[in-house]
């Protein structure tokens, strides 16, 4: 894997299963404010991107089951259909899991597309569970929070970055 670059392979080699779990925990807790009008309607999947990004930088951590455990942690917190938010982020991991050696060969700003197309799969099939079961059709705006996550996409890798850098040693000239 020539293609990836050796300080983003360096940085996350070393990631501790603690933060992976606490970013996961900031993710659903991000989900989870109330928010109203033109805020929630932008809102981003933070789950989503959160599961999308460890599936793809650490696939042998976070797969399927963590998607599907959040997923499930998404649904009891969102008071949705039980279920459709741990299917959405099962399908969206298991296609980033067959997808992740070729992303992360793309640059960032590369990966925009690919990651709201991964996103808006979650959200189609949020749509059709929702449609399942008698939901009504959400308009247009229900497409918002893909195209946001997807634009928050390069701003993630230097948020999890931050607390990962190791601090200078004192020692050291």
């Amino acid at each position: 894997m020539a293609f990836v670059n050796s300080s983003q392979q360096e940085v996350l080699a070393h990631v501790r299963s603690r933060f992976i779990v606490l970013s996961l925990t900031a993710a659903l807790l991000l989900n989870l404010l109330p928010l109203q009008g033109v805020a929630l309607l932008l809102r981003p999947d933070f789950v989503a991107l959160v599961v999308l990004y460890w599936s793809i930088n650490q696939p042998q951590r976070v797969g399927m089951s963590m998607a599907f455990i959040m997923g499930l942690l998404m649904d009891v917190g969102d008071a949705s259909i039980f279920g459709q938010h741990a299917l959405a982020y099962s399908v969206m991991a298991f296609v980033a899991l067959l997808l992740h050696r070729r992303l992360r060969i793309f640059s960032l700003r590369k990966q925009v597309p690919q990651v709201g197309l991964l996103l808006l799969s979650a959200q189609l099939v949020m749509l059709l569970t929702g449609l399942l079961a008698n939901a009504n059709l959400p308009g247009w705006d229900f497409l918002l929070a893909s195209a946001s996550g997807a634009l928050l996409w390069p701003l993630l890798p230097a948020l999890v970055k931050i607390p990962q850098r190791r601090k200078p040693d004192s020692d050291a000239l």
